[in-house]
């Protein structure tokens, strides 16, 4: 009788184990969800927030030239910001390929090209300023952070290709990125200002097909 009872105290008490166990699952799944429910949202907002992607994409033509125009979305965080502001630059590598299509041959690469825009800040003066490979004598000088981040994400009218080595009514194909990424510091300077953070962010590759 001691036995029986044994076991049957046994059984009860490896029941109630057992529910205790699989109520402290179930909590524990609860919380995980919760928890879950709560960072989802700041995760996709903070992806949204550091993916840079290219927008408002034109293709046109001067007289003489084809010029491309866009605009880069989420350039900027605010560590590249506080990166900025201590002395490090800002580098935007806008690279571009020109390809004339075919549907039954390989295409062909006429320009292969990358324009860059680098900003820096003077703490002197607390002005931002941004240079423009492609047009080394303008230097844009500001004071204003978000007229500095505008003149970074904007390409304005950069000539692609001479319209003279175009043939009308042929299809053609520009395939287009952007590079974001820490610029070089001066000699020396390495030592002097530290960097920890590590990041670098490109966008995908756009294709914008016309016709000339």
């Amino acid at each position: 009788m001691g036995t029986y009872e044994s076991i049957q105290s046994f059984k009860v008490t490896l029941r109630v184990s057992l529910s205790s166990a699989m109520k402290q699952r179930h909590l524990a799944l609860l919380l995980l969800c919760g928890l879950l429910m709560v960072i989802h949202p700041a995760m996709a907002w903070s992806a949204r927030e550091i993916n840079p992607e290219i927008k408002d994409i034109i293709v046109t033509t001067s007289d003489v030239d084809l010029l491309l125009f866009a605009t880069v979305k989420n350039g900027f965080t605010q560590e590249m910001i506080k990166d900025v502001q201590a002395g490090m630059p800002i580098v935007f590598t806008y690279k571009l390929e020109l390809l004339k299509t075919s549907p039954h041959w390989l295409d062909k690469s006429l320009v292969e090209t990358a324009v860059t825009h680098t900003l820096t800040y003077d703490a002197t003066s607390k002005k931002y300023q941004v240079r423009f490979s492609n047009q080394p004598k303008l230097v844009e000088t500001t004071s204003d952070l978000d007229e500095a981040k505008r003149l970074m994400t904007e390409l304005n009218g950069v000539k692609v290709i001479a319209l003279s080595r175009l043939i009308p009514d042929a299809p053609y194909a520009i395939q287009f990125k952007v590079v974001l990424k820490k610029g070089s510091l001066p000699l020396g300077m390495q030592k002097v200002l530290p960097f920890s953070s590590l990041w670098n962010f490109e966008t995908d590759w756009r294709t914008i097909e016309f016709r000339y």
